[in-house]
């Protein structure tokens, strides 16, 4: 009985020493792994490019999209984009002081940019030109920025305290001496171009002023250019932010942006390119 006992509590011993040798010989081999991985430069340990952070104006969204893409494509560097009003914008820089690239829709608020120094490396990309836009069927035929201020007339416009072409219809119903009539009419004000293009399509309103490279392919607007002697035409700039912690990347993208390859895709959405002859007096102005 004696031996009999012997015999199971000898098996029970070799059971415990087979098993816990496994537990070791498992345990070296995961530590064996992560040697290996942590040797050969895992996953974890690999450097990642960090994103160029570019603050863009809502305009030029189809076109810097694309060009995001390729850049990725060429750098193997990502682009995140803040698309806003141009002002909406600028205040977003002041206040986080972070970023990389500024991309405004017209070069007030770049002025304003340079004068608190947040720009360097400045570049000029291609044209905003403002134009009337109206539901297809153009109920109240609107034919000049004249008919804005005619009586019955709902129009939208955008807000100048955010998006630049804001400031642009202030300025061009002020020379008209047409503002207080128009302002009247204004049911909705949008803090971005695209949001005035949405409420025409939508049949919100009866007429609005957009940058024509919005309007050019839609299919859903009726467009209506406005007299050269009563429009005001802008170029769209774009620099490297002075804030910015990857400098020499941030000055590839802007390189990028002016270079055939991204002017190429800026002329396929409906911009006219810079410099162009026809805009030439705008450099005096």
């Amino acid at each position: 009985m004696v031996n009999k006992k012997n015999a199971i509590v000898f098996s029970l011993l070799i059971s415990c020493v087979l098993f816990l040798g496994c537990i070791d010989s498992t345990s070296d081999s995961i530590s064996a792994q992560d040697t290996m991985v942590s040797d050969s430069g895992g996953l974890d340990e690999q450097p990642s490019e960090e994103p160029l952070l570019v603050y863009c104006g809502a305009g030029m969204r189809k076109p810097m999209d694309e060009i995001g893409v390729l850049f990725e494509e060429e750098y193997g560097v990502p682009v995140q984009y803040n698309y806003a009003g141009s002002n909406t914008l600028l205040t977003q820089m002041e206040l986080t002081g972070e970023g990389d690239v500024y991309m405004p829709g017209a070069t007030y608020y770049f002025e304003v940019a340079a004068e608190k120094g947040f720009v360097d490396n400045i570049s000029k990309v291609a044209y905003h030109v403002p134009v009337i836009i109206t539901p297809v069927d153009n109920p109240e035929n609107i034919d000049s920025l004249d008919d804005l201020a005619n009586d019955d007339v709902s129009i939208v416009l955008g807000d100048p305290q955010a998006a630049a072409i804001g400031v642009l219809c202030e300025k061009m119903l002020t020379k008209k001496s047409i503002y207080n009539q128009t302002e009247e009419n204004v049911v909705a004000k949008g803090a971005t171009v695209n949001e005035l293009v949405t409420y025409i399509t939508l049949g919100q309103a009866d007429a609005s002023i957009v940058w024509e490279d919005l309007a050019r392919e839609n299919e859903d607007v009726n467009i209506v250019e406005i007299a050269e002697y009563d429009n005001i035409i802008k170029i769209v700039p774009i620099a490297t932010l002075t804030t910015s912690e990857n400098s020499e990347m941030a000055a590839e993208f802007v390189d990028f942006v002016v270079s055939d390859e991204g002017r190429t895709v800026f002329e396929e959405y409906g911009f006219t390119l810079y410099p162009d002859e026809k805009y030439a007096y705008l450099e005096a102005n």
